[in-house]
């Protein structure tokens, strides 16, 4: 391919720089254009695959077709299958008559659809007939219509990673990119970012009849170092707020910097490296993690009060191999005599009687405790009884006061002296 061609495509649509892979992306899209082939155009948001479509449209046999861009981020779940593949009559809620859906009225034509990652599971299996037979059923009728239209599709996000989530099938992403294009980010393209920037100031003071602005040296390699996460339109939008904030055409550094904002501040801490340190960590996996980070830690905690309730201390194994939990605990701590917890007050739930001992436990050594007292201490339904006739004795046998007095209901107040034998 001569670069005469190259050249000329690139002014016709307004394509801006020399980086070897935006050339070889054109490259590919001018030799696929003659060709009814499904393309399949990747790169991040706001790199410019919008254009690459138009280049294979413009210099294929449907050149005189229709072309329609559709945005299928943009379209909501509900109405996707309508815009596209149209509906009848009375199909659904507010259908007062049949339309034609982009399928129909470019036929003959080409059909960008970009943003496909976010196509609903449903409209997926719908576009798949198309593309296999070139047939499509309108919502609400079942008739088989025919169309002859080329499809491409463009996404910014890992597709074959979204086969894997069960987001995407995998048929429609076998039968999407039979012709990938990869579309270059921003920061792979080298000087081509200066480039961009002189045109869109240029641009700008033409429209606004002002002064076009200019870049010192140090300016321009802070700007070929930005990563520029928005890419071309990011880019654009610092041009034209840099031409129309400053009053000094000649931008330095120090000036410039102020329009780049800081990349760092917008990041999450690097907990995690995924493969190769270039996968990245979203909030929402930041969230999985701190959650099962909590799980982990609760089971250890499980796991040495189980051994504190059998032991009634905890080793120095136990500690060391649990260390974690415990780093703000001193290693060696001075012993120092603790009070004998208090007796805790009965409560008498309204309901069935409580049969479970609550207890409470000290992680600290403790000494033997006389047997009878414990027993004594523990004995419920000794205490119980004991409430329950002084309850008694007090409202004179009015059983209704005595169980509003104990926090229960009559009902179980008289369960409870049946089952106590209290005359």
């Amino acid at each position: 391919m001569r670069d005469s061609q190259l050249l000329t495509i690139k002014q016709r649509f307004g394509i801006i720089g020399n980086a070897p892979a935006l050339t070889h992306a054109i490259q590919v899209a001018m030799q696929v254009a003659p060709t009814d082939m499904t393309v399949l155009i990747t790169g991040e948001s706001g790199s410019g695959k919008e254009s690459f479509s138009k280049i294979i449209h413009s210099l294929s046999a449907r050149k005189h077709g229709p072309f329609i861009a559709v945005n299928c981020g943009a379209i909501p779940e509900g109405t996707i299958d309508s815009e596209l593949f149209g509906h009848e009559k009375g199909a659904f809620t507010g259908a007062h008559d049949s339309r034609k859906g982009y399928f129909e009225t470019t036929n003959k034509g080409t059909i960008f659809l970009d943003e496909i990652g976010e196509m609903p599971m449903g409209t997926q299996a719908r576009l798949l007939r198309v593309l296999e037979n070139g047939e499509y059923i309108k919502v609400g009728s079942s008739k088989v219509h025919k169309t002859d239209v080329r499809v491409i599709a463009a996404t910014n996000v890992n597709l074959l990673d979204a086969v894997e989530k069960g987001t995407f099938r995998e048929d429609l992403y076998y039968r999407l990119s039979t012709v990938p294009i990869k579309v270059p980010p921003l920061r792979d393209r080298g000087l081509d970012i200066e480039l961009l920037f002189r045109k869109f100031s240029s641009d700008f003071a033409e429209k606004y009849h002002v002064e076009s602005i200019q870049l010192t040296t140090d300016a321009e390699d802070l700007l070929l170092s930005y990563p520029f996460p928005g890419n071309i339109r990011q880019l654009k939008n610092i041009a034209e707020q840099v031409s129309a904030l400053e009053m000094d055409r000649t931008i330095d550094r120090v000036t410039l910097s102020k329009y780049l904002p800081d990349q760092r501040a917008n990041r999450l801490p690097a907990l995690y490296q995924g493969k190769e340190g270039k996968e990245e960590f979203s909030e929402r996996d930041l969230l999985y993690k701190i959650l099962f980070d909590m799980k982990r830690d609760m089971s250890e905690m499980k796991k040495l009060i189980f051994d504190a309730v059998q032991h009634g201390n905890i080793s120095p194994e136990i500690l060391k191999e649990h260390s974690s939990l415990f780093s703000d605990v001193p290693e060696k701590p001075a012993p120092e005599s603790s009070p004998a917890p208090a007796k805790q007050p009965l409560y008498l739930e309204a309901g069935q009687p409580q049969h479970e001992e609550s207890h409470a436990f000290d992680i600290s050594p403790v000494e033997d405790v006389n047997h009878e007292e414990e027993v004594e201490s523990l004995s419920l339904e000794d205490h119980e009884k004991e409430l329950i006739i002084k309850a008694l004795k007090k409202h004179k046998n009015r059983r209704k006061r005595a169980a509003k007095d104990l926090g229960i209901s009559e009902r179980t107040l008289y369960r409870k002296i049946k089952q106590y034998e209290i005359g």
